[in-house]
């Protein structure tokens, strides 16, 4: 499998939920939004029973001197919102209008990434368990807004810190076989208020969390359809809020996914995507055909949500007439049927 198709399935993982038709930033479902594979603080955690912690388990076949990379990516939440120029400075308001153009209050994200030791020998693992520690900076900006030569307001983005650890570990089961242990736990304080706003945890949790595993001198073990003499094993492994699958190329074993959302070893983006649409239950047809009937001033507002939505009216709104009649079907798997029943 090529880097280019991985990265569109993980991506496609990452931003699940991230916005929803019709992309814009009014639209309540987007003002209120559920996120798969969130983890909040402790603090609330301890409080509310939320999750705080993602464990993904997994069986190798490989030798103590086989290596192994593990990377955690989420997405760092980020609120957006206008404010207006008062005598003080600037008050926040939940949306302005400049002109034609209507800005509102919402959430953006930027990707982050978490390299655990490259490198790391599968026997040292077993040896001695490894804690990577992670921080992420708090940030701020504002941006001056205008309306023709005067100024009417300002754009403020605000992101909180967030401080974590990775977990890993490695017990070996056999003389070929061991199990990994990837342990995520987000360790960002709330200080003493521990009730805040779901807008406010958020800016301080891990959104969309995941997993990828991937191994040097050995091959993963599906825990999907694992050899029957491993099917105990792979059993007893304890993934709490993740699911790991194969990916790659068919019969490949070598990278593991292990995400939130339920999967099928070596998961795959349609040929006839153009593009992630971040909605759940997602048929680019339909999607596409709504997207289209958007009206000008809709489509203003989704351009003025933020970079990814406009991306994907852009994107939508420049299809071909041939890209758009591969989106009207297709048909998987009928030549492997026939195959079979011959």
């Amino acid at each position: 499998m090529s880097l280019d198709m991985l990265d569109r399935i993980v991506d496609a993982v990452l931003y699940e939920g991230y916005l929803l038709y019709p992309y814009r930033a009014s639209a309540v479902k987007n003002r209120h939004r559920f996120n798969f594979g969130v983890l909040y603080p402790e603090a609330h955690s301890q409080a509310t029973g939320d999750a705080s912690t993602m464990q993904t388990e997994c069986l190798v076949l490989a030798n103590s001197q086989s290596r192994i990379e593990v990377r955690i990516r989420f997405l760092h939440l980020l609120s957006r919102g206008p404010a207006v120029a008062v005598a003080e400075g600037f008050q926040p308001v939940e949306s302005i209008q400049i002109g034609e153009i209507r800005l509102d209050t919402c959430q953006e994200a930027v990707e982050r990434e978490v390299v655990c030791t490259p490198g790391l020998e599968i026997g040292e693992l077993c040896y001695r368990a490894l804690r990577e520690n992670f921080s992420f900076p708090s940030h701020q900006q504002v941006e001056l807004l205008n309306d023709e030569d005067r100024s009417v307001g300002a754009m403020m983005r605000r992101q909180e810190q967030l401080q974590g650890a990775v977990d890993l570990s490695a017990v070996r089961l056999t003389d070929e076989l061991f199990k990994i242990t990837a342990h995520i736990t987000n360790l960002t304080g709330l200080g003493a208020d521990t009730s805040k706003h779901r807008d406010e945890l958020l800016m301080r949790s891990l959104v969309s969390t995941h997993t990828i595993l991937s191994i040097e001198g050995g091959d993963f073990v599906s825990l999907l359809d694992p050899p029957e003499p491993l099917r105990e094993l792979a059993n007893d492994c304890r993934n709490v809020g993740t699911y790991p699958v194969l990916v790659g190329d068919e019969g490949q074993r070598k990278l593991i996914l292990s995400s939130p959302i339920i999967l099928y070893d070596y998961p795959k983006v349609a040929p006839e995507s153009a593009g992630n649409l971040f909605d759940g239950t997602e048929i680019d047809e339909i999607l596409t055909l709504r997207i289209l009937t958007l009206t000008d001033e809709e489509k203003q507002q989704v351009r003025q949500t933020d970079e990814r939505a406009r991306k994907i009216l852009d994107r939508t709104e420049s299809l071909t007439p041939e890209q758009m009649a591969k989106l009207h079907g297709g048909y998987r798997n009928l030549k492997a049927v026939r195959e079979q029943k011959q």
